[in-house]
C-alpha cells in the first residue's frame, strides 16, 4: 500500500511539472511575438537595410528555425495555441498580416518579364503548378514586401497569358512595404511622378524582387499610381507577337488576311467560347504587321506577326494565327478570314486546332502617363542576366546544330520514298465544311 502511494505521489508530481513546463512556454511563446511585435515597428538602421533586402536579425531568426526545422527539431505546442515556428511562419506566408499592415506601404505597379515553357501560364486560380502569379508572391513574402493576402494588397495584373506564353511586358499592380511615411497611397493621377530624391529613398522594387525570383523571371521596373489604378481595367491596349520560320508560306496572302481584323468585329470564330464568363465577344483590333526578325537558321527567315487591340478574348490570337497559316499554305482563301467575322452567315466556329503557345509573347500593356523606374545598379544586372541567359540557349542550339550535322544525309529518293510506297498527305477539309464546335 506504502508503495502504491509513492507511486501515485511521483505521477502526480511529475503531471504538475509538465503542466507548470508548459505555462512556461506558453509566457515564453507570447513574449517572443511581443518582441517580434515591438522589431517589426522599430525604424532602426537594422529594420531599412531588411526593406533593401538584406539579413537583419528577424531574417536571421527567421533562417534559424528552418535551419531548426530541417535537422528536425521540434517545437513544443499547447493545447488550444500554435507554436512559435507556426505563428512565425504565418507572418513570413502572410497568412497573418496584423504586423504587416502597422507598416508604411504605397500601390505600385511592376512590370514584368518572363519566359513561359516551364509554367502552367501566369494565373494561380487553376491550381497547378508552377504559375508565373505563384513565383512572383513568393518573392514578394520573401523580401517581406508583401502588405496581405492577395486581396487585401489590392492585387490586379493586366492579362492571364495560357501555359507556355511568355511576356516581356506583363504588368500588375498592388501595395508593398515602403521606406518612405510620405507615402503616394492616395495619388489622384498616375501622371504624378518621383522626385529622382524620393527614388534614391525608396526601397528597390526591381533589384530586391530579382535577387529571389527564379531565372526565367525579372521584374523590369516599377511606377507608383493612385489607389484607383487597376492593371487590368486601366489598360488601354495590348500588343502581342506571334513569331514563326518563313519556310513556303505566302507572307503576302497572310498579311492581306491579317488586314481584315483591323477595326471592331466580333471574333467569336476565332477564340475559345467561354459562355458562362463571355457574353460580348466583340473586340477592337488597332493594328496588324507582319515583319522580319533578325534570326536566320539554314536560310529560313524568322518572322512575326504584331497584333495590337484594346483587349482580347481567350485564346484568340493563336486562333487568328492558326487560320492565317492555312491562308499561308494555300489551303485557305484570304476570304475565310470574312466568312468567319461574319456570324450572321458563320453563327457557329468550324472545328479547327489553334497555333502553338511556345512562340506567343506579350509584348507590351499600355496606359496612359505610365512611367516605369529602373535603377542604374538593377537595370546593369537585369541586362547581364539576359546576356548570359542567351548565351546559353545559343550553346544549347549549338549543340543541337551539331547534332543535326552529325545525322547521316538523306539523299532525294529516300525523302520521297518510304519503304517504296510514295507518302501521301492527308486529304484537307476546308474550313467552312468542317464540323461546328457546340454551341455553350
Amino acid at each position: 500500500m506504502s508503495k502504491e502511494v509513492d507511486d501515485s505521489a511521483f505521477v502526480a508530481s511529475l503531471q504538475s511539472l509538465v503542466v507548470s513546463l508548459q505555462h512556461r512556454v506558453k509566457e515564453l511563446e507570447d513574449e517572443n511575438l511581443k518582441l517580434l511585435y515591438r522589431l517589426s515597428n522599430c525604424s532602426c538602421n537594422e529594420k531599412q537595410k531588411r526593406l533593401d533586402g538584406s539579413d537583419v536579425i528577424v531574417g536571421t531568426h527567421v533562417e534559424n528555425i528552418r535551419e531548426s526545422k530541417s535537422r528536425g527539431s521540434k517545437t513544443t505546442k499547447t493545447r488550444g495555441s500554435k507554436t512559435t515556428k507556426t505563428k512565425l511562419e504565418e507572418k513570413i506566408t502572410g497568412s497573418n498580416t496584423c504586423i504587416m499592415n502597422h507598416q508604411c506601404k504605397r500601390y505600385v505597379a511592376l512590370k514584368i518579364m518572363y519566359f513561359g515553357q516551364r509554367f502552367y501560364g501566369f494565373a494561380s486560380d487553376a491550381q497547378m503548378d508552377p504559375t508565373v502569379e505563384s513565383e512572383i508572391f513568393g518573392a514578394l513574402e520573401k523580401t517581406w514586401l508583401l502588405v496581405g493576402d492577395k486581396k487585401e494588397s489590392q492585387y490586379s495584373r493586366c492579362g492571364r497569358t495560357d501555359k507556355g506564353v511568355s511576356s516581356v511586358g506583363q504588368v500588375i499592380s498592388l501595395f508593398v512595404r515602403s521606406k518612405l511615411k510620405g507615402t503616394w497611397e492616395n495619388l489622384e493621377h498616375s501622371s504624378e511622378v518621383v522626385s529622382e530624391e524620393q527614388q534614391e529613398g525608396e526601397i528597390d522594387y526591381v533589384r530586391v524582387l530579382n535577387r529571389v525570383l527564379p531565372n526565367d523571371i525579372r521584374v523590369v521596373g516599377w511606377c507608383p499610381v493612385p489607389v484607383g489604378f487597376s492593371a487590368r481595367f486601366s489598360c488601354l491596349s495590348r500588343e502581342y507577337k506571334y513569331f514563326f520560320w518563313e519556310e513556303n508560306l505566302n507572307l503576302l496572302a497572310m498579311e492581306s488576311a491579317g488586314r481584315k481584323f483591323i477595326g471592331e468585329h466580333d471574333f467569336r470564330n476565332f477564340c475559345k467560347m467561354d459562355a458562362v464568363n463571355v457574353h460580348n465577344y466583340r473586340r477592337h483590333i488597332t493594328s496588324f504587321v507582319v515583319s522580319p526578325c533578325h534570326v536566320r537558321f539554314e536560310g529560313n527567315q524568322l518572322w512575326a506577326f504584331e497584333i495590337k487591340g484594346s483587349a482580347f478574348l481567350w485564346h484568340q490570337i493563336r486562333c487568328m494565327v492558326a487560320v492565317l497559316f492555312m491562308i499561308g499554305q494555300g489551303l485557305e482563301s484570304p476570304d475565310v478570314i470574312d466568312t468567319l467575322l461574319d456570324t450572321t452567315k458563320t453563327p457557329r466556329k468550324p472545328q479547327y486546332i489553334m497555333a502553338p503557345e511556345i512562340p506567343l509573347v506579350l509584348q507590351s500593356c499600355e496606359f496612359q502617363d505610365l512611367k516605369f523606374i529602373c535603377s542604374t545598379d538593377a537595370g546593369k544586372a537585369l541586362r547581364e542576366h539576359l546576356a548570359k541567359e542567351c548565351r546559353t540557349y545559343q550553346l544549347q542550339a549549338a549543340i543541337f546544330q551539331e547534332a543535326l550535322l552529325s545525322c547521316v544525309p538523306i539523299s532525294n529518293d529516300q525523302s520521297s520514298l518510304g519503304n517504296g510506297i510514295i507518302k501521301k498527305k492527308a486529304a484537307y477539309v476546308p474550313l467552312m465544311s468542317r464540323p461546328t464546335e457546340r454551341k455553350n
